[in-house]
């Protein structure tokens, strides 16, 4: 196996009989997202003025379960017990600062406006609207942009150390798909130190009897009794006890679903099972495939290398991106005349440059690579060229900027990029897709609310950078906040569910027959081994370009692929301690029932848009072309139940209207 992980495999695809999508979905009622009926711009003002509210003396009568530490759920999970709400926060790491929040490097948009650059909240959502190709709610975005002020200053406040311009004012730069200077950040770790901020409040919160947390506890179920989320089922990853715990209210955040290509910028652990679990109880899955591909991460170098490597887009303020004129050269890239080399961002979108949005820097890399002018050892990379930026600013200006991915990426690879340009090339990152939820964040299950990556609503098809702490800020500090209670307020009164209730009993039993059947599967295959062949299957046929022959071709790989490791797996051990080898058979075996799906919405959506570029949907320059008549809307599926005679999967569609921000071509030439 060489790069061809991350390429398309059209040849196999050419032969591959295409499947009408009525034979993989049946269409269901529509959905209603909530959305205040008054303009964008005032959703938000309207929405919290309506929210039923909890009297203080009321609040500690009331217990939210919290599942996930990162931004979005240590976010939220601190800010409800500061109110006085009871909280029971899960992580399956050891302490909450772990999450998988720490990973994001190069900053955390903001519509302060504080440089005279001509930026506000209306051009935030432009942004934003226009990154995501309009297929986000535009409500949503506004939200977004106007609590990205409080988020700032919030976060500034608990101790995250903003980069400050030399007269102490906070510094912005500049990130992809914007022509503005509005992302904060400290250095190439904002990720990090936000986190540590946020998991700091949080433990306040521990520390004062608010919020009790659990560590180490993995959800493997939701608990639905009377049409509504009252609780999880967890396993303790150390003692393998499984348990029951209940609640008024369920809050889900636990991150994307990346690591469904085995190969992401994803940390190892990050995973996707609580989302399924709670799809497969009844939560509408939004647009699956809407998989963002990040153009500079770092290539895969060997056939055994576990994950890729992310490398800041926050480079490309001052990175070029070029590959050579010439296909196959093997000179270095020293060696390599400027009137050779092609820097293709520049040339094809000069308005934006070296910082067009992701999924149009990640395409034109993939077709240069493809093309052939592909660079470094394997071929499966393009040069991101620091030459230019050190001789304009220094290289002190230059390490000030990027110190830790510098050192990073020397470590990863041995090569300075101070001498010598990176490598890098798209690899799999950030799921704009995730749990449905209206307008107040609550999923197609009453009482099960999402917050940060695992919902779907702010992004639409592209994530723009540095949006993603944003939303994951917003989420968890300053919107479930409002939205939780005004879902529990009418339940004043209401006990959590009894522990003996049946609803219980059966979920407790359904994950305790499930781990049985992975540890006592006679097979002679590890699941990581499976988890490496969907891997491959998902960058062939659903990677950064798709065709209808490709992703029909995955659906029925993907179905062999999950017989096949049911009749296989084979899980060493034991349930009652730790086993790591366990945790992942559960979850590449959610991961094979998800793909399927990632595949089918794929084939569904019949148009181009965003990240999910269908090569027979393309203008003739290349670009994404989209059907508004028949796709301005979000696709949120239903999985067909075990026994259902109909194995179908249901999608019920939610229609997107845009008022301030009109449907247009998107345009970054």
């Amino acid at each position: 196996m060489t790069d061809d992980t991350t390429r398309p495999d059209t040849t196999q695809r050419e032969t591959t009989p295409v499947l009408e999508p009525e034979a993989v979905r049946t269409v269901g009622s529509p959905l209603d997202g909530k959305v205040p009926d008054v303009p964008a711009e005032q959703a938000w003002d309207d929405r919290r003025l309506h929210y039923d509210l909890v009297a203080p003396a009321n609040r500690r009568k009331f217990t939210v379960i919290v599942v996930g530490t990162g931004l979005a759920g240590a976010g939220a999970a601190a800010a409800l017990g500061e109110l006085g709400y009871q909280v029971e926060c899960f992580t399956i790491h050891d302490a909450p600062r772990r999450a998988h929040s720490v990973a994001a490097q190069g900053g955390i948009n903001a519509a302060r406006a504080r440089k005279v650059d001509n930026d506000s909240v209306h051009r935030f959502v432009k942004d934003t609207v226009k990154g995501g190709d309009f297929r986000g709610r535009e409500a949503d975005a506004y939200r977004l942009g106007q609590e990205s002020v409080r988020v700032i200053d919030h976060m500034n406040a608990i101790g995250a150390p903003f980069a400050r311009e030399y007269g102490g004012e906070l510094a912005t730069r500049s990130f992809g798909g914007v022509q503005v200077s509005r992302t904060y950040y400290t250095r190439g770790q904002t990720g990090q130190q936000l986190q540590v901020a946020g998991a700091n409040a949080l433990l306040r919160q521990v520390a004062r009897g608010t919020v009790t947390l659990h560590t180490r506890q993995e959800m493997l179920d939701l608990v639905v009794a009377d049409g509504r989320a009252q609780g999880i089922v967890v396993r303790d990853l150390v003692t393998g006890e499984v348990r029951a715990v209940t609640a008024h209210a369920v809050v889900l955040a636990t991150g994307g679903y990346g690591n469904i290509y085995c190969k992401s910028t994803l940390a190892k652990n990050s995973n996707a099972t609580a989302a399924w679990r709670a799809h497969k109880r009844g939560a509408h899955f939004a647009n699956p495939s809407f998989i963002q591909f990040h153009p500079t991460a770092l290539p895969l170098m060997s056939e055994w290398q576990s994950k890729t490597i992310l490398m800041s887009e926050s480079l490309r303020n001052d990175g070029r991106i070029w590959v050579p004129v010439r296909a196959d050269d093997d000179r270095a890239p020293a060696d390599i005349p400027e009137d050779e080399r092609d820097y293709y961002l520049e040339r094809r979108y000069p308005t934006y440059g070296n910082l067009t949005p992701r999924d149009v820097a990640s395409r034109a890399a993939r077709e240069r690579i493809d093309a052939g002018f592909g660079v470094g050892p394997l071929k499966n990379a393009v040069y991101l060229d620091f030459a230019d930026a050190i001789a304009r600013l220094g290289r002190a200006t230059v390490m000030s900027r990027y110190s830790n991915l510098f050192h990073m990426y020397e470590q990863a690879t041995g090569d300075d990029p101070l001498r010598t340009p990176m490598r890098i090339a798209p690899g799999a990152h950030f799921a704009m897709g995730g749990l449905w939820s209206d307008y107040d964040l609550m999923t197609s299950v009453p009482g099960l609310f999402v917050g940060g990556e695992v919902g779907w609503g702010y992004h639409g098809a592209n994530r723009l950078g540095a949006n993603s702490l944003l939303s994951a800020c917003v989420d968890g500090w300053f919107t479930l906040p409002y939205a939780v209670p005004g879902y529990l307020a009418p339940l004043l009164g209401t006990p959590p569910l009894a522990l003996d209730d049946d609803a219980v009993l059966d979920a407790v039993e359904a994950v305790e027959a499930r781990t049985q059947r992975l540890l006592k599967n006679e097979g002679t295959q590890g699941p990581d081994r499976f988890h490496r062949r969907l891997g491959e299957i998902l960058y062939r046929c659903a990677g950064v370009s798709r065709t209808p022959e490709g992703l029909s071709q995955g659906i029925t790989e993907i179905r062999a692929l999950r017989e096949e490791f049911w009749r296989d797996v084979r899980v060493l051990g034991e349930g009652t301690a730790l086993n790591q080898e366990l945790e992942r058979a559960g979850r590449v075996a959610d991961y094979l029932e998800m793909a399927e799906l990632l595949c089918v919405d794929g084939l569904d959506r019949d148009e181009s848009c965003g990240a999910h570029f269908r090569a027979d949907h393309q203008t003739p320059d290349g670009e994404a072309l989209r059907d508004d008549a028949a796709w301005c809307r979000v696709s949120a599926w239903e999985s067909p139940a075990p026994d259902a005679t109909d194995g179908r999967f249901v999608r019920h569609d939610e229609p997107l209207t845009f008022q301030a921000v009109p449907l247009q071509t998107r345009n970054y030439a």
